[in-house]
């Protein structure tokens, strides 16, 4: 991805490989996410998305390559450190502690954000009602019993008390309706153009993810197979095809990926 005026990214991976035992589930990824942008990283189930993120957050450490935040390595960082630096992870499947209140679980999120920050925390509690103001009415309520979009809301506002610069969510429509994502991916967007959150979403939901990004890289068997605007992206025939279910008479049987000319 090329920054405007060769800004350096505010989060860079740079031929990053990690693996679950002797499975190597990620291969030389490399990708960087402009600072203010929202960059989606596509694949099927299995491709490898989340172990970038869980890398990107120290649950995982690469067994080779570099994690750059701000132009700093991170990789192999306590991930309660690079929570503090600024990156926080929103899981697939939400998430959230079922048994304590909504209250609870969103001052959770606020965990290492000082104590005498009482104030600021308060105020991004309102914040966080303005975007989804369901959570205020169910406020006492214990997590466990709110559906399943609200549980997402939930979980993006316990991130969003974090105060993060970056927020890796981790397919955010799974599970939901059609009109529950678009919500969703909505308020993500205000979030990013009001708060200045910078986003990196991972999602197999293509269409959904390509019509509000602005930068994609597609993942095959824990390759980078594809990047390029998402505007472009939904343009590709490839991509067509094999996300968006719209053939083109002219790509038919085994996927040839132009970018990476090492795929097989």
């Amino acid at each position: 991805m090329t920054d405007a005026g060769d800004e350096l990214p505010i989060l860079q991976l740079n031929n990053v490989e990690s693996s679950y035992g002797p499975v190597k589930a990620i291969r030389g990824v490399s990708l960087s996410v402009r600072q203010g942008s929202i960059v989606t990283v596509l694949g099927s189930n299995g491709a490898g998305k989340s172990t970038i993120l869980k890398t990107i957050s120290g649950i995982i450490d690469p067994q080779k390559g570099t994690v750059l935040f701000r132009g700093q390595p991170i990789q192999r960082q306590d991930p309660a450190r690079i929570v503090r630096q600024g990156i926080v992870q929103v899981p697939e499947g939400r998430e959230i502690f079922p048994l304590l209140t909504v209250s609870e679980n969103l001052l959770m999120g606020a965990y290492t954000r000082p104590a005498a920050d009482k104030t600021a925390v308060e105020q991004d509690l309102q914040m966080v009602f303005g975007y989804f103001p369901m959570l205020r009415e169910r406020i006492r309520q214990p997590a466990g019993q709110l559906s399943g979009g609200e549980q997402q809301m939930l979980a993006i506002s316990r991130a969003l008390l974090a105060r993060p610069a970056v927020m890796l969510l981790d397919e955010p429509s799974l599970g939901l309706s059609p009109k529950l994502t678009k919500a969703i991916f909505e308020i993500i967007v205000r979030v990013n153009r009001e708060q200045g959150v910078t986003l990196l979403v991972v999602e197999q939901n293509a269409m959904v993810a390509l019509k509000y990004a602005d930068y994609g890289y597609v993942l095959e068997v824990g390759r980078i197979v594809m990047e390029d605007t998402c505007a472009a992206l939904r343009q590709k025939d490839d991509v067509k095809e094999f996300y968006l279910g719209m053939k083109d008479s002219g790509v038919r049987g085994t996927r040839r990926w132009k970018k990476k000319k090492n795929w097989r």
